[in-house]
Order: C-alpha cells, then sequence, then structure tokens
C-alpha cells in the first residue's frame, strides 16, 4: 500500500469512528469523553467496566454501542442467585435423539452487558474469565467459541451498597478500561428533561458500521494508531510548502522502520 492510499484508508476510518461518536453522542448526552474511551477499547479489542452510581445511563451506552456498530447485543442482570449456566448456556436431554442439545445461554454475542456484575457471587463473575481472555468457554468438556467479535461491558455499583461482592483481581485483568460516566451537567440535563426519550431515539438509531467493519478496524488499530502522528506532520508539512518528493521519502522512510 503506497502513501495515497495509506492516508486515505486513515482518514476514511476517523470519519467513520467520528460519525459513530457523533450519533451515540445524540442519545448520551454530555459524556463525549466517556463514549470516545467506550470506542477505543472496543476499536482495541478490550473489554469495559463502568463503575457508577445507578440511573446515569451505562445500560444505554452499552446497548447503543451495539446498535450503532450492527452488532448483536444481550443483557444479563447479574443477582445473588444468579449461575454459570445461566450466562453460559446448558445441556438438556433430547428424548427423541437420546442426547444432550446444547442451549446457548446470553454469553454467545457480540456485545454482552454484565449489568450490575459485582451483585452475583465470585462463582458466578469467574464464568466469564475465560470468554474474556480466550474468547471461548469450555461445557461439559467441550470448546466452543464465541462470536467475532466479542465484547462485555459490565457495570457495577459502588461497594458502599448492599449486597455486593469485589470483583476478584483475575476478574479486574480482563478489563482494559475502567471509566465513570458521572451525572450530566446542567445543558444536557435540561436537554434530557425536554428532549426525547432515549429508548425512542434509541429504537429509531441506524447501524454507522457493520460487524464485518469493525473486526477490520481491529486487525489494523495498531497500523492505524502508528500512522497517526505520519498524518499529522504530513498535513502540517503540505500546509508549510515542503516538497512532496521529501514528504514521500519521509514516508517510505518510515515504513521501513515500522513494518
Amino acid at each position: 500500500m503506497n502513501m495515497t492510499e495509506d492516508i486515505n484508508s486513515s482518514s476514511a476510518n476517523i470519519i467513520k469512528l467520528d460519525n459513530v461518536i457523533n450519533t451515540i453522542s445524540k442519545i448520551i448526552l454530555g459524556k463525549t469523553n466517556a463514549i470516545k474511551l467506550a470506542v477505543a477499547c472496543m476499536i482495541a479489542k478490550g473489554h469495559l467496566l463502568i463503575e457508577d452510581t445507578p440511573g446515569v445511563g451505562k445500560t444505554t451506552l452499552a446497548h447503543t454501542l451495539a446498535k450503532v456498530m450492527g452488532l448483536d447485543y444481550k443483557r444479563i442482570q447479574f443477582t445473588s442467585d444468579l449461575l454459570p449456566a445461566d450466562i453460559l448456556g446448558v445441556s438438556v436431554f433430547n428424548r427423541d435423539t437420546n442426547k444432550f442439545d446444547f442451549h446457548q445461554g446470553p454469553v454467545f454475542s457480540n456485545v454482552l452487558l454484565a449489568d450490575e456484575i459485582n451483585r452475583a457471587t465470585p462463582r458466578t463473575q469467574s464464568a466469564l474469565l475465560e470468554a474474556m481472555a480466550e474468547y471461548q468457554v469450555t461445557i461439559d468438556n467441550e470448546t466452543r467459541f464465541l462470536p467475532e467479535p466479542f465484547f462485555v461491558i459490565a457495570t457495577q455499583n459502588p461497594m458502599n451498597q448492599v449486597g455486593t461482592f469485589a470483583l476478584p483481581e483475575s476478574q479486574l485483568d480482563r478489563f482494559l478500561m475502567r471509566i465513570e460516566l458521572g451525572y450530566p451537567d446542567n445543558i444536557a440535563e435540561r436537554e434530557l428533561l425536554n428532549g426525547k426519550d432515549r429508548k425512542q431515539l434509541l429504537e429509531n438509531t441506524e447501524a454507522v458500521l457493520s460487524g464485518t467493519e469493525l473486526i477490520q478496524l481491529q486487525k489494523n488499530w495498531i497500523k492505524f494508531t502508528l500512522q497517526m502522528p505520519f498524518l499529522i506532520i504530513y498535513k502540517t508539512c503540505l500546509s508549510l510548502a515542503v516538497p512532496r518528493v521529501i514528504i514521500y521519502m519521509a514516508y517510505h522512510r518510515v515504513q521501513v522502520l515500522l513494518y
């Protein structure tokens, strides 16, 4: 790929991501920084932990991310009586075939929202360890691969609330980011009160990315990140009327060093 193609490809990726962020920002008001972090976490194939008080839009953010990116979305409400089989799935005996049929759990989705994850017991929390680390689950001695892409968004209530279980270090290590949304500012709060219902807006929102496009972005995110400083330098050199020959020579030198 030559320099012009690299620049055009990177510019197209930036436009796609800007469209994703702008679309989500129409539903989640006043939280642009948190939205950017969530999108960056998904592009980097990481998992996201949102730690905040109830009612600030954690669930809505997860659902909006999945809808805008055209992904399958499942939600699990974690409670103290939730079992690992409720997450992973269970094998049920079929009398007609005399065999066990496996019924997939909600973990077999693209975006899984583990709502209030610290309300479940450590045994249930551990059901996600293999899924988050290896993108697969092992049930009845059989390994089953999860859909691609796979992304977990977990919400966590403050530990001072009754009925919570602290996440162990092994669980926290599976998350790439831990963020807070916080309460909306005065302008966003006024718009929330006077504007349309968020659920109605979410239902009318169309996907601006496909699963295939997201996978391609994930595969190219390292190269895309390394190219960003050069793109800035390239635009600066053009504004300073630096000859293109010099820019091309520098570009190919960078390509040799990086790749």
